[in-house]
């Protein structure tokens, strides 16, 4: 392509007032033209295999870190941290193991979710949940996901609700009644990026058992900070987004929630509801405690292409299509 470029750039070079072009003014064969978008040709190729190299390097590093040298470090190898049990199915950062693990600690009941957020439905927080026999409801300001939802006969049926919407603090609870969402459910996630703070305190009248919901992990785990509220205001792509841990913190526990765990990536935190809590998770249960700074760069795919996988029948718990 930039052998191209560059031929077409002599071509199209307007010639002087003597007739000559500016190609002949600067003495430039088109052999010498060729032989340099060549060797910039063969600097890109070698600048490509650094940065595959780099990248290689990285997710090896990755996966040494966390399979294992983690459980080994003094911070994260207390059994009831939750990163140890990270994997990953279909969610971005381990999330699905660690929800996983703090329903093996509570115990499951309805087995069913509401995810606020979930993209293109394939690499989020509940989709390995759905394969698994749960039902549940989702919600997102982009219809992409209906598209993934297409030609799945395993997710019909009524296992899986949604809303086009853009949610708000005003609207999230009316949305979520129209929908027919019970009052208490298992699972809440919510991944909306700049008022995820404020749509959760909009929803007073609902008792999840268990919350995750994303932060602002730029801020120290000690100073309670939160984006000023307009229900539609959206992600700049920039660090003013969303709140502080120590501000999910507090919400949390003025809706009846403590703080469990964050992701390594910095995040994500988990939050369950105070009744269940007992001695299941590791103490003290603080901002200060379970804070994980930003190490976006540790986000990885492990695995092929993330997708939905099939639905399982939960009566026989084998591979029945789910109608």
């Amino acid at each position: 392509m930039l052998k191209t470029v560059l031929k077409d750039i002599f071509r199209r070079a307007p010639a002087d007032l003597n007739g000559n072009s500016s190609r002949e003014r600067s003495g430039m064969s088109t052999d010498m033209a060729d032989a340099l978008s060549d060797a910039a040709r063969d600097i890109g190729t070698r600048l490509r295999s650094v940065s595959d190299g780099s990248l290689g390097q990285l997710i090896a590093s990755t996966i040494r870190l966390l399979d294992f040298e983690l459980e080994n470090h003094p911070r994260y190898g207390d059994p009831k941290r939750l990163l140890r049990y990270a994997f990953q199915v279909c969610s971005q950062n381990g999330e699905d193991g660690m929800i996983h693990e703090i329903f093996r600690r509570i115990s499951r009941e309805s087995r069913i979710f509401v995810e606020i957020g979930v993209g293109d439905g394939c690499e989020c927080n509940t989709a390995f949940l759905l394969s698994q026999g749960w039902t549940g409801y989702w919600l997102d300001g982009n219809d992409v996901f209906l598209e993934t939802l297409k030609d799945r006969p395993d997710l019909g049926g009524g296992c899986l609700k949604h809303s086009v919407a853009h949610v708000s603090r005003e609207n999230i609870a009316t949305l979520l009644e129209e929908l027919k969402v019970p009052k208490e459910f298992d699972l809440l996630s919510l991944d909306i990026d700049q008022n995820t703070y404020y749509v959760w305190d909009g929803l007073k009248q609902f008792r999840p058992r268990v919350v995750v919901v994303e932060y602002n992990a730029a801020i120290p785990p000690d100073i309670d900070w939160k984006v000023h509220y307009h229900p539609n205001r959206t992600w700049d792509g920039s660090q003013n987004f969303g709140a502080s841990l120590r501000a999910f913190e507090a919400l949390g526990a003025q809706l009846g929630y403590k703080l469990v765990g964050c992701d390594f990536t910095g995040i994500n935190a988990f939050f369950v509801r105070s009744d269940l809590i007992a001695d299941l998770f590791a103490a003290p249960l603080t901002s200060e405690n379970h804070y994980e700074p930003p190490r976006y760069h540790f986000t990885i795919r492990r695995s092929h292409r993330s997708a939905i996988l099939d639905r399982i029948d939960t009566a026989t718990n084998d591979g029945s299509v789910l109608r």
